[in-house]
């Protein structure tokens, strides 16, 4: 604690005097201190609460990504397998039936678009020489195009 002192003069009689008062610059410090200390608290709790949502949230899209990778690296494996599709579009079809059904797939999107193209090459499959098979091969290329749109170039 500091004693501080200032002049008083009384003009009417013209007597000085010296006061001294004892200053708390720390006890006016202490309430502002505090206030930052409580707001630098706050600030901190909530960034760590952010961080630790924001982590989470970050590890769960990169699980899904990796899933999503890993998926579309094994459905393109099974496609790229088989007879030449230009050549021989009912047997690349049917070359590729038992291969997807057997496909163990984590993203729920993937195994939907995998579902549906191994419906329609089934469905092409049966339809060879009918008047059904220009239809199939519509359902054929609209479930590639669903599959290239999760896996780009994995039906191509």
């Amino acid at each position: 604690m500091t004693a501080m002192s200032y002049q008083t003069s009384n003009s009417r009689n013209g007597a000085n005097a010296t006061v001294r008062t004892a200053s708390t610059p720390l006890a006016r410090r202490r309430p502002a201190r505090l206030l930052a200390v409580l707001a630098l608290a706050a600030v901190t709790s909530a960034t760590a609460a952010a961080c630790g949502s924001s982590s989470s949230a970050t590890a769960s899209a990169t699980n899904s990504a990796s899933a999503l990778s890993q998926d579309c690296t094994a459905l393109s494996d099974v496609l790229a397998d088989g007879p030449d599709a230009t050549a021989d579009s009912v047997g690349y079809a049917q070359a590729q039936i038992l291969p997807l059904k057997q496909l163990k797939l984590v993203d729920s999107n993937v195994q939907s678009a995998v579902t549906r193209l191994d419906a329609a090459f089934t469905a092409f499959v049966a339809a060879k020489g009918s008047s059904t098979q220009t239809q199939a091969a519509v359902q054929v290329t609209s479930a590639e195009n669903a599959v290239n749109a999760l896996c780009p170039g994995a039906a191509s």
